[in-house]
């Protein structure tokens, strides 16, 4: 028999029971709402709690290297400093009014007004106290409850950590990708330099983006009202660094180089000057110094016109440097051995009546091809080189790149112009035989000379030895393949009388370097007036040459414009010397173990 007793126990179990399943299915029922029925609303309503933020993660653009691995651009880290006005006039909290709750030295917070800690602030960037205050100021007077300022920009990584030290809460700092070069002007006009933004603008650094540009990844998330990120929102793309570019270009020599041309240039108060250096093996440029030189860290300071290089890109008449060029061409196709004949004035008038010139007044002479380069006679050579017809004298100023370009394909290089032979003139027809009626430039002259070094092959020019990926692939520059330009016995023939340019020439005492063996010649080209003709007394002086001359190394090309302390093209026998001489036991280059057979010079 049950009892009143037995039952309500078992009465109050079922109906707790019954109320504990009603309110589980009333859960229930209101989660199926939420998370099915009426899904797609309620993500609409957490997404206006929700904010989304996406951040940049910067790449590291890649570094420049010179030949033996020595830095000369890299990439670093600069700061924004950023602000929150509001917070710091009226503190972080209500009681903290009277000032702002920070870190102190000894790691315990301390209270510091605003009007003191933006006289920090300003220690550490550089500005006065007074400019830190009038940022917050200015803001919210200017534009009421705005919550960022920047209280300066680009700040290096020394003053963001000095700032971070101070523990301020409403200072924020975002980073920037920076360029340095640590070897200031070294190589600047090769190696150009970026904007502000990280923009290429100029040099290698331009050429080269394809190599040197990073892939900046991101970082991107969903955070709360409270501004705690979501977990399982985070989703991160990765960054990829720039490659790292190796030049041939080497540092020391490059920067030697600098110095020496700038102290020639100013000596004889040239408008600029240039030196190059080639190899001639690899035709690998290992230095290409020029004034003015831009420092990449600080392009602005430079005047325009001298922050990209004039060295590539300036093209002139060549004059007596290419006087080589015809006595290969006459020597494979009229037969011209380096002792070949004519009847040289200082002055001749030709049948067409075009008139030819030496630049000093000398007696008749029956001048020999040699004779002709030793004493530069334009009479001469003109006599020589007219016993190849036009077309095949204009194939050969071709093959040996005018109107041609280099293989560096720097930007704004000249390729060299040059007429058709059938709008040549009367004066033309043999001024093409001594440099002029043509233009080309320093790298394609520097060209010629390796080519009669090398033995009448050809190597590409080039600045950059590889580009090697953030994968570790090695990427090498696509290069034309050598070239022979002229036969191996013609380089030897021309290279011979280069030799007795240096050793009988009225330069020979002036640039001679004891022990060694070296072939060259001279150029002093007229200038355009960019009216058809020349200036007056006014020239763009040049000297060529390599050495060892037996077993050639290295071509070293010096060039000045417009010098006036000295106008010809002995203005260049110094530098050129120096630059020859450092080169030499740069490379410890040793001795030459004979001396240049000496070449008749008139018959």
């Amino acid at each position: 028999m049950t009892t009143r007793a037995t039952r309500s126990p078992r009465r109050r179990t079922v109906v707790a029971l019954a109320v504990v399943l009603g309110i589980l299915a009333a859960f229930v029922i209101r989660l199926v709402d939420i998370q099915v029925v009426n899904a797609n609303d309620h993500i609409a309503d957490s997404r206006e709690y929700a904010t989304g933020a996406s951040v940049t993660l910067y790449g590291a653009r890649g570094a420049i290297v010179d030949t033996s691995g020595n830095v000369l651009a890299t990439s670093t880290v600069l700061y924004d400093v950023g602000i929150d006005p509001l917070l710091a006039v009226e503190g972080l909290d209500e009681k903290d009014a009277d000032g702002d709750v920070v870190q102190g030295e000894d790691g315990k917070p301390v209270k510091v007004t605003w009007p003191e800690l933006a006289a920090q602030i300003a220690e550490v960037t550089g500005q006065s106290a007074a400019d830190v205050e009038a940022i917050v100021v200015d803001s919210l007077t200017e534009q009421s409850g705005d919550r960022f300022e920047y209280v300066k920009r680009y700040v290096s990584t020394e003053e963001y950590r000095a700032l971070a030290d101070l523990g301020i809460p409403y200072l924020s700092f975002e980073q920037h990708p920076s360029r340095t070069y640590p070897d200031g002007a070294v190589a600047g006009n090769l190696i150009g330099f970026v904007g502000s933004d990280g923009t290429p603008l100029e040099g290698l650094e331009d050429l080269q983006n394809s190599c040197l540009a990073a892939t900046d990844g991101t970082r991107s998330y969903q955070r709360g009202a409270d501004g705690v990120i979501i977990p399982g929102t985070e989703s991160v793309t990765p960054a990829v660094d720039g490659g790292t570019l190796a030049l041939t270009i080497d540092r020391d020599l490059q920067w030697y180089m600098q110095q020496l041309i700038a102290e020639e240039t100013e000596r004889l108060r040239a408008g600029w000057g240039g030196i190059m250096v080639v190899e001639v093996a690899t035709g690998k440029i290992r230095a290409a110094a020029e004034t003015a030189t831009v420092d990449p860290n600080d392009p602005g300071a430079s005047e325009p016109e001298d922050r990209a290089s004039r060295l590539l890109r300036y093209s002139y008449e060549p004059g007596s440097t290419f006087k080589p060029v015809t006595a290969a061409t006459a020597i494979e196709q009229a037969g011209l051995t380096p002792g070949s004949t004519v009847v040289a004035p200082d002055r001749i008038e030709f049948p067409n009546g075009a008139v030819i010139n030496d630049s000093e007044h000398h007696a008749t002479q029956n001048m020999t091809l040699t004779g002709g380069l030793v004493n530069s006679s334009n009479v001469a050579m003109s006599q020589f080189g007219t016993q190849v017809d036009p077309e095949t004298r204009l194939e050969y100023l071709q093959r040996f790149g005018v109107g041609q370009g280099t293989a560096l394909n720097w930007s704004g290089e000249p390729k060299g112009t040059f007429l058709p032979t059938e709008d040549w003139d009367s004066q033309t027809y043999y001024t093409t035989t001594f440099g002029q009626a043509f233009t080309v430039t320093v790298p394609q002259v520097a060209s010629v000379y390796q080519t009669i070094a090398n033995g009448g092959v050809r190597e590409p020019l080039s600045l950059v030895e590889s580009c090697t990926r953030a994968d570790g692939s090695v990427i090498e520059p696509d290069l034309p393949e050598p070239e022979r330009i002229i036969k191996k016995s013609t380089a030897q023939q021309v290279g011979l009388m280069l030799e007795n340019v240096f050793a009988q020439g009225t330069l020979a005492d002036d640039i001679k370097i004891a022990g060694y063996r070296m072939a060259g010649k001279t150029g002093t080209a007229q200038v355009s007036d960019g009216k058809g003709g020349y200036k007056d007394n006014l020239y763009f002086t040049s000297l060529v040459g390599y050495a060892p001359a037996e077993d050639p190394e290295y071509v070293v090309i010096g060039v000045f414009d417009e010098p006036e302390k000295v106008r010809m093209s002995s203005a260049n026998r110094s530098v050129f010397k120096k630059a020859m001489t450092q080169v030499l036991t740069h490379y410890r280059i040793m001795p030459s173990d004979s001396k240049t057979p000496l070449l008749p010079i008139t018959g």
